[in-house]
């Protein structure tokens, strides 16, 4: 009898030590308390595609096409999900103790030793949890309901052809996971694409036909890479997930954009401008969110020292166009730059862009509200006069080409140097200030959910605050489109600001479809020049049917847009949304705009810069109402969001990628002339360099076509350093600022190809001996592939063949294959 009440004490003193425990971490999981947690994930892939012969996406400038590299691209991923949502072990031990303590209460009197060696049984199986605890292991369960998923792109915008690939791409990626217990967060509700737009890119990627006429139509290769380096980073940030929390700062940042048609701004109510004086005609305000999870996968340890930073998501307006129209070098302009330099700082020494073991930490400058914004701080000039161009069309002497922004630099590249570091140094910034002040940045843990649906804005009915009904049109594109910007001129005479039609390209409008009366009517008062939404051969111009969804977390609402909305255009639907939560009760609550996500749908201007007809507004695809068309779909989905109800949507767009016409054609072999060898040095670097910050090598192999093989998550080049024990290391690849892989060749080198290879020696760059080597594929006459390969020394002293790699030779016999920096 004794010992059964020893027993049965013991028992039941142990178990109420588990039960006030696993409470503990109820509450650290953010149940009803206000925590700080989450689960976080975050991952980065390679997307850089093809390297030559590939028109750009951007500017619509047939001539530009990929030559090289200068920096990779990338997709950056973030995973979020409800920490309330989570079924973990420390929820399966509860179940196991509610069980002892409630459920076998009678057993437990009747036989008080049987229950206490179950709670043994339970307490050794609960220790040993604790040491694999976590989604990675098997542990958690997740609710993919309450998760969001968001990838940011280095593209130029995304397509409506990406979304589904990725995440059946994904579940095969997840699924082959050995254990197979990381389940798939993400849904087509959940998962938005959202795309920097750098105009640095390579095109082909859309399914509608206006966005192939430069890129030669669809390239299957392009989208192939896209879908697997944004499944990849997803993947990625799945395996990465850990209890964690989320900092949230803003800022002011002065000094890096410019509004480009100021005169449009300027139709906008001036009682509405006045709201925004502080900031003026663009948006100057960087939100960014800062992700640190636990060390393990404990959650408590997220309030604990033992955490890491594994990533920051930030949202200023600029478009990514300092690199202008004449670049050839696949860039990430200065947004990529700007995710460059931190995620340089932020991760290790020696880390390489893209490597999962050290790469851990992932920054994404992503876009939002920045149709109007312009890098180019130094403003418009004619090229003829120096003078300032005609504000109103953009023109100097009636010609749109000789009207171009510059600045703030000496040419592109330190342009985007200017605007990246300017970016980065805020995000620093504020990263610095949230991590100082946790208690005030850290958001509490609540609700992760989502809404999304498919509209048609073709003819879709509007209700303005007036009570008035309207609706929108099918897609169309007016003569403003074809002048272009100052960022990025057009062609031919045509001018933006222009309200009236040429009868000359009338007739060339007509030939693909003419616009009826009705849409004449709809769309005015912009003139027609392309009638995309009839025109259907050889497939669809442009999409109607566009999706749009809203992010929330906790107090964040993220407005996942398919286009680029102007400044004020950007505005009113925040403050929309901002009302309508504020209302609903969340006070302080955040709203932000993520832009050109899951399709691209040109432009959204107000109702009032539509009618200036400046290029924004003539790419304004769905008439004159489009901005309010969005508001009232957008408070829609709030609205159901806040009130828990399920979204109604139309149908998703055909897919039409099985119809695709690509008349890019395949590299059928390379050329290299009688008695050389592919990686051979055609110009070599000089024997020693100086590290002042002044000079760059200059190197140039015989090579061949990029096209061969895009080097996913690899290099064409690296500059490497003999070590102190006679070995070398990778000091830079191509993935790196201060490198360029240019590629020459094509039909005017007669099917031969040669890299040129620059690295710029940074002043800070360590005296030493260096080697540049290139690497690359060859295609053969009859379609097989090789490596090239050169004999290069390994180590002092010493001669031996390693593949893939070509050295750059000097005078000096003792260091053949190196140069010298000093």
């Amino acid at each position: 009898m004794i010992k059964s009440i020893i027993l049965a004490t013991l028992a039941g003193f142990a178990t109420s030590i588990v039960v006030e425990g696993w409470q503990q971490s109820r509450y650290a999981h953010g149940e009803n308390d206000g925590s700080s947690y989450f689960w976080l994930g975050t991952g980065i892939h390679d997307i850089t595609g093809p390297a030559a012969e590939v028109n750009m996406m951007g500017y619509g400038q047939g001539a530009q096409t990929t030559h090289g590299i200068h920096q990779r691209l990338w997709a950056r991923a973030f995973v979020v999900s409800q920490g309330s949502q989570i079924r973990t072990a420390d929820e399966e031990r509860a179940q196991s103790i509610e069980k002892i303590t409630h459920e076998d209460a009678s057993l437990a009197q009747e036989d008080t030793a049987q229950s206490w060696f179950r709670f043994l049984d339970f307490w050794s199986w609960s220790r040993e949890s604790d040491e694999t605890y976590g989604p990675a292991t098997g542990q958690g369960i997740f609710d993919p309901d309450s998760s969001i998923c968001f990838v940011s792109i280095d593209t130029c915008m995304t397509s409506d052809a990406l979304p589904t690939r990725v995440l059946d791409r994904l579940d095969e990626l997840l699924s082959s996971e050995s254990d197979g217990t990381i389940p798939n967060l993400c849904q087509l509700g959940s998962l938005t694409i959202s795309a920097t737009h750098t105009h640095s890119g390579p095109a082909g990627f859309l399914q509608y036909a206006l966005y192939q006429i430069q890129s030669m139509g669809f390239i299957p290769k392009v989208v192939d890479i896209l879908v697997e380096g944004i499944a990849q980073a997803l993947f990625k940030a799945h395996r990465h997930l850990k209890p964690g929390s989320i900092l949230v700062s803003e800022g002011y940042l002065y000094g890096a954009s410019i509004n480009r048609s100021p005169t449009s701004y300027l139709k906008n109510p001036e009682k509405e401008r006045d709201e925004y004086i502080k900031e003026g005609d663009t948006d100057k305000r960087m939100l960014q969110l800062v992700f640190e999870c636990s060390t393990t996968n404990n959650p408590a340890e997220t309030v604990a020292v033992d955490r890491q930073l594994v990533g920051v998501l930030n949202w200023f307006a600029v478009h990514p166009t300092s690199m202008n129209s004449t670049n050839q070098l696949i860039s990430g302009d200065n947004k990529g730059y700007a995710s460059y330099l931190m995620e340089r700082k932020h991760n290790p020494l020696g880390m390489r862009m893209g490597d999962e073991d050290k790469h851990t930490f992932v920054a994404a400058f992503a876009s939002t509200n920045l149709g109007d914004v312009s890098p180019n701080t130094a403003g418009p000039r004619c090229l003829d006069s120096g003078l300032s161009c005609e504000p109103g069309t953009s023109t100097c002497n009636g010609r749109n080409e000789l009207c171009v922004a510059f600045g703030p630099g000496r040419d592109m590249f330190e342009s985007t140097e200017i605007i990246g570091q300017k970016q980065f140094q805020k995000a620093n910034e504020l990263l610095d200030s949230a991590l100082a002040d946790r208690d005030r940045s850290r958001m509490a843990s609540g609700l992760v959910r989502f809404r999304h649906a498919f509209v048609d804005m073709s003819h879709l009915n509007v209700t303005l605050e007036s009570g008035d009904t309207v609706h929108t049109c099918p897609a169309a594109i007016g003569f403003g489109f074809a002048a272009g910007t100052i960022d990025g001129h057009g062609a031919f005479d045509f001018m933006q600001g222009s309200n009236s039609s040429n009868p000359f390209w009338n007739m060339v409008s007509a030939f693909l479809s003419a616009p009826s009366q009705a849409q004449i009517a709809c769309q005015a008062p912009k003139p027609i020049l392309l009638n995309t939404g009839y025109i259907h051969t050889p497939y669809d111009w442009d999409p109607n049917i566009v999706p749009i969804s809203v992010f929330q977390i906790n107090k964040l609402f993220i407005l996942n847009v398919p286009g680029e909305f102007t400044t004020m255009a950007g505005r009113r639907l925040r403050k929309a949304v901002h009302t309508l939560v504020e209302v609903a009760g969340y006070e302080d609550a955040r709203v932000t705009i993520a832009g050109l996500s899951n399709t691209y749908t040109h432009y959204i201007t107000t109702r009032e810069e539509y009618q200036g007809q400046r290029y924004e507004a003539a790419s304004t695809l769905y008439g004159q109402y489009t901005l309010e068309a969005y508001i009232q779909e957008f408070t829609r989905l709030v609205n159901d969001l806040l009130e828990d109800r399920p979204t109604q949507s139309g149908p998703a767009p055909k897919d039409r990628v099985n119809q695709q016409i690509s008349l890019l054609p395949d590299v059928e072999f390379d050329v290299i002339g009688a008695g050389r060898s592919y990686g051979s040095v055609a110009e070599d670097a000089n024997d020693s360099y100086e590290s002042n910050g002044g000079e760059t090598v200059k190197v140039l192999f015989r090579s061949s076509n990029p096209r061969n093989n895009p080097k996913i998550q690899d290099t064409y080049l690296t500059v490497e350093r003999l070590g102190d024990h006679g070995l070398w290391s990778v000091w830079l690849t191509d993935a790196d600022w201060d490198t360029k892989f240019i590629w020459r060749g094509g039909w005017q080198y007669f099917g031969t190809s040669f890299a040129e290879i620059h690295w710029k020696i940074a002043s800070d760059t360590p005296q030493g001996i260096y080697r540049i080597c290139h690497f690359g594929t060859r295609r053969t006459l009859f379609g097989h592939t090789g490596e090239f390969f050169h004999k290069v020394p390994d180590s002092l002293g010493g001669s031996a063949g390693i593949n893939l790699i070509l050295a750059v030779s000097s005078t000096p016999a003792s260091y053949a294959g190196k140069m010298v920096v000093s």
